[in-house]
This record gives structure tokens, sequence and C-alpha cells, in this order.
């Protein structure tokens, strides 16, 4: 390298990332980002727990001139296709990078449909000793279709691969979902797996599940919130300690019939045993372990366990000598984990390093459920500050409970921050996660939800009046819909019915509706109005839109601004 020219490259850089500023729309005091987790617009009927929840502060809002919704699924935040549901990680890489990148899904299945995902030397030392010397290959993740975290042929074409490559034991071990899917569907997938692995056994290859257990109690804790859900797992899946049954079936079974009315993701982690006892596939020395999730906030932890030297968290009783892969890079900037099969999204120049670098003061808040999500993800799946003098994150520890036992969830403290950091009157541009709507609309009871609705509603009214005493506007949005639709719906447009009870079909995934759009700008006498933009609006327009309010134009690559002149 020349000399200077690595210094010159830097500073062309940063001169290409400098904001032109605008007197377009200035704001006179800071611009709020209030983000409420899984509220979408759908149906106004009983379906709709926001709807029905009582929400006069929305209901206001969204009355106003200024509210439009917006796309938040889909080619809209960068997934496959149309059908596909958003998520909280897609939505929030959108609304911070201001523009669309293909998506986790979207990426393994190219890999995958191209062939690259089995090509190259990291494969080839997955399969090299399952092949040769009768070591195993453990594919762990979430059976699912739900495509949110992980899909189920993404695991179907690992399996084919693994044989065709010459794997001659492979262990599966599944992690129960019914939350993006439905609440207790776990035996459809199961018997999906079941089937596709016969095949193989009856060709003569030891292709069995292994190991399993609910999401929420089993691997897939994120943030690390709690650290025994990773322990269950490693117990179930590494060590083959959790509770024994012969088959995932009889796992299933048994403690639905234990428990009558509990659902997929809360069921207890499981181990397959012989008619020994001796498990059929805990982790040993020599074997190749797959984590096939694509999505990294609940990948992370599992991934250090298996990784880290050093590791603190929980005993691991022993730590395996073996090749581990994630599907994804699950943290870029921590390098989690060391392998991985298919590059994550390349999101560069999020809004937030523009205002780093134009010096603005930036404040982001949420509780642990949602932290990372406006701060990792938010930053283009970055982990770090772009600007440790200018950039504050304050983390609201979440509670250790089901979320419809406490549907309020840890909104009034993320209020009270919020409202400290405003009064402090240190910052330009502000932001918040509220996760009520998300997390309780997964647990798929109804009224929890609209509890949950009605304590945002509540803690935005509270809001609004020191947003205003502060010369500011508030932005409010979600990342994507989930309690505006509580029950499955047939093609008809009917709820679905349990054919044995009659009872309702409670819905725990996200849904394909459109987010609302409000601005809430006290001092707005008619100088902007919500642009007609040629391409419907999405969650990426946002982030052009909180330019313009503070003051500077967006860069050409970003989608248009929400706003235009009168």
């Amino acid at each position: 390298i020349p000399p200077g020219a690595a210094e010159y490259r830097h500073e062309c850089d940063a001169e290409m990332k400098k904001l032109k500023p605008s007197t377009r729309f200035k704001t006179k005091g800071p611009v709020v980002l209030i983000i409420m987790d899984g509220i979408g617009i759908g149906r106004q009927d009983r379906t709709n727990a926001f709807f029905e929840a009582r929400t006069p502060c929305l209901d206001h809002l969204m009355a106003g001139p200024l509210t439009t919704t917006l796309r938040a699924h889909g080619t809209a935040v960068g997934l496959p296709g149309n059908d596909d549901m958003g998520n909280s990680e897609v939505g929030h890489n959108a609304l911070g990078a201001g523009r669309i990148f293909d998506q986790g899904a979207k990426l393994v299945n190219s890999a995958a449909a191209s062939g690259s995902l089995f090509a190259s030397d990291l494969w080839r030392r997955l399969v090299s000793r399952p092949a040769s010397d009768g070591a195993a290959l453990h594919l762990i993740g979430l059976l699912s279709d739900g495509n949110v975290h992980s899909h189920i042929d993404h695991l179907f074409a690992l399996v084919s691969a693994g044989r065709r490559d010459g794997a001659r034991r492979v262990r599966v071990h599944i992690l129960l979902d019914g939350r993006d899917v439905p609440e207790t569907s776990a035996l459809t997938y199961v018997d999906r797996l079941e089937e596709f692995l016969a095949g193989f056994v009856r060709d003569g290859y030891d292709y069995r599940i292994a190991s399993g257990g609910g999401r929420m109690v089993t691997t897939m804790d994120r943030y690390e919130a709690d650290w025994s859900i990773v322990r269950r797992g490693w117990e179930a899946h590494v060590l083959g300690l959790a509770r024994k049954f012969k088959s995932a079936r009889e796992a299933i079974e048994t403690f639905r019939a234990e428990d009558p009315g509990i659902k997929d993701q809360y069921l207890p982690a499981f181990t397959i045993a012989d008619d020994s006892g001796t498990p059929l596939g805990p982790v040993m020395d020599g074997d190749s372990v797959i984590l096939f999730n694509f999505r990294g906030d609940r990948s992370i932890q599992l991934s250090r366990a298996f990784d880290d030297e050093i590791f603190e968290p929980f005993d691991r009783l022993r730590r395996p000598d073996v090749v581990f892969a994630g599907m994804m890079e699950y943290d870029g900037d921590l390098k989690i984990p060391r392998n991985y099969l298919v590059r994550p999204p390349s999101i560069d120049h999020p809004i937030s390093e523009y205002l780093a670098l134009a010096g603005c003061r930036q404040y982001a808040v949420s509780e642990t459920q949602k932290f990372g999500h406006v701060t990792y993800f938010w930053n283009g799946n970055r982990s770090g500050r772009f600007d440790d003098k200018t950039e504050t994150y304050e983390e609201i520890p979440s509670d250790r409970v089901r979320f419809d036992q406490r549907p309020w969830m840890k909104a009034a403290e993320i209020t009270d921050s919020m409202l400290r950091a405003l009064n402090e009157n240190s910052y330009d541009f502000l932001r918040l996660n509220f996760a009520n709507g998300d997390m309780v609309g997964h647990t798929g009871d109804f009224h929890s939800s609209v509890i949950a609705a009605e304590t945002v509603d509540l803690c935005i009214a509270r809001l609004l009046p020191a947003i205003a005493a502060h010369g500011g506007c508030a932005l409010i949005t979600a990342d994507h819909g989930n309690i505006d639709q509580m029950y499955e719906l047939a093609a008809d447009g009917s709820i679905k019915t349990d054919k044995t009870t009659g009872a309702l079909q409670n819905k725990t995934s996200h849904t394909l509706n459109p987010v609302p759009f409000i601005i809430y700008d006290p001092s707005f006498s008619g100088e902007y109005r919500m642009s007609e933009l040629s391409e419907p609006p999405g969650l990426a327009n946002i982030a052009a839109t909180i330019l313009l309010l503070l003051g500077y134009e967006p860069p050409d690559d970003y989608l248009p601004p929400l706003i235009g002149p009168a």
C-alpha cells in the first residue's frame, strides 16, 4: 500500500458519509422514534387485540393528517417473498439501514439452490469425520417453516447433502416452535422429519432425532436474559441428560398429557434413548455440529458454549472436541461463531453511523428482550457504538416470567428512562422499543395482549407532553404485526376452531399486516405532508424521514422519506 493511501481512503470514506444540511423540515427539538413491537393494522373485529384494546392516545394520533401505513414483511424487509412474515431482526435492520438488504432466509435459500452452501472447505471438514470414522454429524435448530429463525427445508437440505458426502450417522436435535407457527403444531413437523429420516434409515444410514425441547425453555435464549435456558439445551443435546423418551412423539404426547394446555414453545427439554436408557446422540469428541438457525439473536449463546475456551455462564461438565459451525455468522463484531456456512447480509452505513459522524447525540433504550434490536440490529448487525462520546445505550433488565403473566413487562421503566433522557436535553435523536405487543402476542393469550396494547398506549401518552415541552417530534411505528391477529383464519376469513374441543385456534406468529406510521409534531403548521411515493412505502423509508426532521438531506442511496413539501 503506498504511503498515506490507507489514510486517504479513510478520509474519502468519511467525506462520503458526511450529511448535507437541510432546512426543509427541521424540528426545533429532538426526534424520538417509538417502536411498538408487534403491533400492526389488522381487521377491526374480535380477532385483533389492538383493535379491541382501549387506546385513546393512539386512536387520536391515527386520526390526524400525518399518518400512513407501511409494509413490514416480505420483500419490503429483504425476505424471499411476500408470503414471508416480517420479524424484529429484519424490521430493525430496515429501520436503521434506510435501504433493503437480502436477509438470512433469502441468503440461505440462494446458497442451497446454487450449491455453494456445500462447496466450502468448512463443509468438507464438517462431513469428513462422520464420513470416515463413525463420528456423528449433529444438526441443532428450530424445527419449523416459520422462516424467522430457520426453515425445515434447510434442515432437509443439510441432511441430504450429508448423505451425499458420506456421513453415516446424523443426529438431529429439534427445538419446538409454536411461536412462528401454530402453537401446538410440533407433531406435524416431527412427523415430517421422522418420515424424511426413515428414507435414509431404509438405505442403511443411522439418521435419528436425538433430543429436543420448546424454544422458550431450551437453548434459544437471547441477550443473556436467562442462561439456564441454554444450559438445559446443552444438557439435552450435548450431554444427553434431559428426561429420556423413546421418541420425540412420545416426549411431546407425554408432556401434553401431564400439563394439558401447554404450548409447544414451553415443552420441557428431552433426550431420546434406546431401550436400555442409553442416549442416542450425545455430542462426543470427533463429531461435527451445525446450528442450522440463520437468525443471530437466539443462536449466539449456544455458539459461545461450543466455541469459548473459557466459559463462565454455566458448568458445561465437558466440552467435546468438535467442528462447530453456525448457519450464518451471528455477530460480525464479536466473530460468533468462528465457523459459519453462509455470509450474513453486509449492511453498510446505517443511519446511526451518519449521525455519529455528524456529531448528533443519540440515545437508545429498551428492555433486555429487545435491547439488541435498538442497538445491534439497528446498527446493521454491529455490537458496538459508532461513537462512545455521543451515543448512550440503556438496557432495562426483563422479567423472567411468562409474558402473558406480566403483559405490562418493562414499558413503564422504559418510559421513565426516556423521560429522563429527554429532560437532560442532551440528545438529538432518541429511540425506544416497547416489546409488549410482540412478546405477549407470541403467547397466544388474547386478554393479556389487550393489556399489552393498552400499556403501550398509556406509556406513549406519558411521553408526548415531554416531547412537546422540548420542541421535538415523535415518529411512532412498529417493526411487524402480531397482536393484530390473535386467531388462525380459514380461507373464507372465518376463525378456525379445534376439531375436538371447538375452541378458537390461537395464532402466536407474526402477521402479514402493515404497520402504522404516525408523526406527532406539536409545532406542525402544514409545512409538509405525507409523500405520495411511486412504490408502497416500508420500514426502510423511515430513516430518510428522521434525517430530514433532524435537518439533514438523506444519502442518495436511502429510500425516499415519507414526508414532502406541502
